[in-house]
């Protein structure tokens, strides 16, 4: 009887560590992808082929509120739900080529930047763990720049890479800081909430 019993616990612990995730973190993912491709739409065209956008609030929001593992699942089913022709990129575009051309590295690139949102400083101290909870995701959108802004420069042809980085720093970083900051004092909030769901 008991080792019948151990038998039952011991295939449901093995069934609990097979199982990633739980079937209402699946769904959270699948509705933070589908609020990444709704904020992908809201951009403004410019002339040198890389649009104004706030695809980065949304990438942030998404680490905060999922923390880094669902955050980064969300991001990467979006991403590939685009690459296969999807039109959710930016634009209403999809497609591989979308990730291969000028802007793809910024889409791929939100893998890192999800990542450092979504990690959740636990130190000891609040101030620190404060400072930390700021100061990770704008890291995050300062390594999505930088992969972006290479990817550019490198399939541009006739822009450097100095040339790349002068223009980011004027048209994106400071709106990007800034979108991910607010992001970090919006998503705070929503992350308790949904911890709750989870």
């Amino acid at each position: 009887m008991r080792s019948d019993q151990s038998l039952k616990t011991n295939m449901r612990n093995e069934t609990k560590v097979k199982q990633l995730f739980t079937t209402k973190e699946l769904a959270l993912a699948g509705m933070f992808a589908a609020v990444l491709a709704v904020i992908s739409q809201i951009s403004i065209p410019l002339p040198t082929g890389v649009p104004i956008t706030i695809q980065i609030f949304g990438v942030a929001l998404v680490g905060i509120i999922l923390g880094w593992r669902l955050g980064m699942l969300a991001t990467v089913v979006y991403i590939l739900l685009g690459a296969v022709g999807l039109p959710i990129f930016s634009g209403f575009r999809g497609g591989i080529n979308i990730i291969l051309g000028l802007t793809g590295g910024y889409i791929w690139g939100w893998v890192f930047m999800v990542f450092l949102c979504g990690l959740k400083p636990k130190t000891g101290n609040k101030t620190i763990n404060t400072f930390l909870m700021f100061l990770l995701p704008v890291l995050g959108t300062i390594v999505d720049e930088i992969i972006g802004g290479l990817q550019w420069a490198a399939l541009s042809g006739d822009i450097s890479i100095y040339g790349v980085f002068t223009y980011s720093m004027v048209a994106f970083v400071p709106k990007d800081i800034l979108l991910t900051i607010l992001a970090v004092i919006i998503g705070v909030p929503v992350r308790k909430a949904v911890q709750k769901l989870i």
